[in-house]
């Protein structure tokens, strides 16, 4: 072979040499992964992007697959997506170990320890147009989202569909509601991921102002349970100029991935850049009272800018409210006609004769509210509007400063504060959020001039902007811009019919309620599986308090002689348990004050039970079955135990390890009789004083459909002669 040939030849295996390294460089690119693990190690995520150059994640618990490999991307308008064609531009790493402390909560300090994988990719074939996924894996999940940084090729764009895929390990116990862009106000069900298409259209019942999504989908929080013991939870943390996120099901081979809320024209989401997504979020772990004690979704919040907070405080209050649902004697309306302007001279209207919200009934629940402690009073139907308000898509509904004509404002906030009482604005939209928005300054001041620093806004009925959703990212923001205006004037906020919580109580802490779920108000409407509130806790409260209304005594409703057979589907000890296990800052006593004279040591529990916390501890947990949770109240040395199971009788398990050793407490307990039954003498209960230790424990009964109330407090000497130590 000559010289030449021998060149030629030392070309061409250099040729394919380096073709092959080449080959090898760009395929490591797409197989090359990054892993990390939760500080305790428990759970491990990998990324990796996959043939394509399409991201990809997976998730495991003590080497157990919680979601197995996924996607991750986002489909555009009339733009290329970004689901494919990346590269890793950059990776890094961090650790955060601090603390922080909750203007309100269950927790006086929240630990916000994870470690934190951010990786950017660029796309080549779009003039290395890039992203950031940044993931934070902590002890008990993970949460991650995606990031949109401003770039030359990156400005504005719409978001045509969010494609996070969460493909689950196999066929898993669920408790679930069907998708809707505007209701979360189903009752649950509960089946196997396989079993939801079958039963999809039984649990779509009828609702006021509904939207179920064509796909098959379930809403978030979605509540999981593995055949080998994995509790897995799904939802979002942070949404803020972004659409809600629910689930669509591969029920066959059960993987879900993001469905976002559409607006009136289609589109998912318009972005521009500098932004991100909200948070999805994963909390998982193989004990049921670490889903409950998780604090994952609110750290993913950011902290907030409010400079003055002292002005947010807890709240248990009472209200004209329940007898329109059940007495049949009230109205929300003043007037006959069904046909009203709020132009109209409402003193010429017909008087109904059972309008609820008058001076003379205002004073009555004031005086009840002074005479037992409690902060406020909320008065519902106060306003003009409520003779055609619901069901007409009407935008001109309410006006939120003129009063009926029986109804004196300056006079009801005079007898208030000479009692000590605050009252509770009522601001119904009727789904006409630009009504609201138009008013929304002159609604806050009339509020300051009258002495309310609180306000339970409602969203009952189709959105104004037609063809807006409840959950859609115009309305996402029209609540988070209630929430901040509401703060100039340091006012407080309870919404009702809004988009489900997503742990933003903590950047903006006067929004410190929703209802957002089925609440007791449907026990007058149909009413609620006994095992409905062993569900919440792990479904809709997973993103923030809850307005639920609890303390509802007379459980049977024909008791008011309107004819109604309905009922209220749980003892009336549970009703008190709510008050621990369904937290919340703010607390109604729910039922009319006439219920509560009648059971007056029952009462005693909810006038003593705090709604503020420094530490809470789940002790035992069961989605769908049962929830025993301790708390001690905020600043004092008093603690509150409340347990609830569902359709079946249970002995609880109630340990007091919590209290100080050495020391002796009595505890009040409010227990379930032997033949109570949440529809067979729900009202029977009796309530024994004990002396206990942080040794004792307490093996109680909690009938079908009941639970247990605990009062705990230190005692002295006098207080503990002749009780008996448990």
């Amino acid at each position: 072979m000559n010289f030449q040939s021998k060149k030629s030849l030392l070309q061409i295996r250099l040729s394919k040499t380096v073709a092959l390294c080449l080959f090898v460089c760009a395929s490591s690119l797409w197989v090359q992964a990054q892993e990390i693990t939760s500080p305790n190690k428990n759970l491990s995520l990998k990324f990796e992007l996959k043939e394509g150059g399409i991201p990809s994640y997976q998730l495991s618990y003590k080497q157990k697959p919680v979601i197995k490999p996924s996607s991750l991307g986002l489909e555009l308008q009339n733009m290329p997506s970004f689901m494919d064609g990346f590269t890793i531009k950059n990776t890094a790493q961090s650790s955060v170990d601090d603390t922080w402390n909750p203007v309100l909560g269950e927790e006086k300090t929240i630990r916000n320890n994870y470690n934190e994988l951010v990786v950017t990719l660029a796309q080549a074939k779009n003039n290395n147009r890039y992203i950031r996924i940044r993931f934070r894996v902590f002890n008990d999940g993970l949460g991650f989202r995606y990031e949109f940084p401003k770039q030359n090729d990156l400005n504005y764009f719409v978001i045509k569909e969010e494609r996070s895929e969460f493909n689950l390990a196999g066929n898993h116990k669920i408790f679930w509601i069907p998708g809707d862009y505007d209701t979360n106000e189903y009752a649950y069900t509960t089946s196997k991921l396989s079993e939801v298409p079958s039963l999809m259209k039984k649990a779509t019942i009828d609702i006021n102002s509904q939207w179920p999504i064509k796909e098959l989908s379930v809403q978030t929080p979605s509540m999981m349970k593995s055949d080998d013991g994995l509790y897995i939870n799904i939802h979002e943390a942070g949404l803020i100029n972004y659409p809600a996120m629910y689930l669509e099901l591969d029920a066959v081979n059960y993987k879900m991935r993001s469905h976002l809320a559409p607006d009136a024209v289609g589109a998912k989401g318009y972005i521009q850049t500098d932004a991100q997504s909200p948070w999805r979020t994963i909390v998982v772990s193989d004990k049921a009272t670490d889903i409950l004690a998780s604090k994952l979704i609110l750290n993913l919040n950011e902290p907030t800018s409010y400079k003055d907070v002292s002005w947010i405080k807890p709240v248990k209050y009472i209200g004209i409210w329940w007898e329109y649902f059940v007495a049949g004697k009230s109205t929300w309306a003043f007037g006959k006609e069904n046909n009203v302007k709020l132009t109209d001279d409402f003193s010429k209207l017909t008087p109904n004769g059972k309008h609820g919200a008058t001076t003379e009934r205002a004073k009555e629940y004031i005086d009840f509210a002074a005479k037992n402690g409690f902060d406020a009073i909320l008065i519902e139907g106060w306003n003009i509007g409520w003779e055609d308000w619901i069901n007409n898509w009407k935008e001109e509904v309410f006006d939120y400063v003129t009063a009926y004509p029986d109804f004196d404002v300056k006079a009801v906030h005079e007898y208030a504060a000479s009692k000590g009482v605050k009252i509770i604005m009522h601001h119904e939209t009727s789904g006409s959020a630009t009504n609201y928005e138009r008013r929304l300054d002159r609604a806050f001041q009339f509020m300051n001039d009258n002495g309310y620093d609180a306000v339970k806004t409602g969203y009952v009925g189709k959105i104004i902007p037609r063809g807006e959703h409840h959950d859609g990212q115009w309305m996402v923001n029209h609540y988070i811009n209630v929430a901040k205006r509401a703060a100039d004037y340091k006012i407080m906020i309870d919404s009702h019919e809004a988009v489900r919580p997503t742990g933003l109580n903590r950047t903006f802490p006067n929004w410190i309620a929703q209802e957002s779920a089925r609440g007791t108000e449907f026990e007058s409407m149909g009413g609620l599986a006994p095992d409905h509130t062993t569900i919440l806790p792990f479904t809709r409260l997973m993103g923030g308090p809850m307005d639920y209304t609890p303390g509802i005594f007379q459980t049977d409703l024909s008791y008011y002689g309107t004819g109604s057979t309905q009922r209220v589907n749980t003892t009336l000890v549970k009703q008190l348990a709510y008050y621990v296990t369904m937290y919340s800052p703010l607390q109604m006593a729910a039922d009319i004050p006439g219920n509560y004279e009648r059971f007056p040591d029952a009462f005693q529990f909810i006038k003593d039970v705090a709604v503020d916390w420094d530490n809470s501890y789940i002790l035992e947990a069961e989605p769908g079955d049962y929830v025993s949770i301790a708390r001690k109240a905020k600043g004092k040395d008093a603690w509150f135990v409340g347990g609830i199971t569902d359709e079946n009788a249970r002995t609880a398990n109630i340990t007091f390890d919590y209290l100080p050793a050495g020391k002796k407490f009595i505890a009040t307990i409010y227990a379930d009789a032997k033949d109570a039954n949440w529809n067979v003498k729900p009202q029977n209960y009796t309530v024994t004083k004990v002396v206990v230790t942080s040794k004792t424990i307490l093996k109680q009964y909690l009938a079908p459909g009941g639970g247990v109330a605990i009062s705990i407090k230190e005692g002295n000497a006098t207080e503990l002669k002749g009780l008996k130590k448990l």
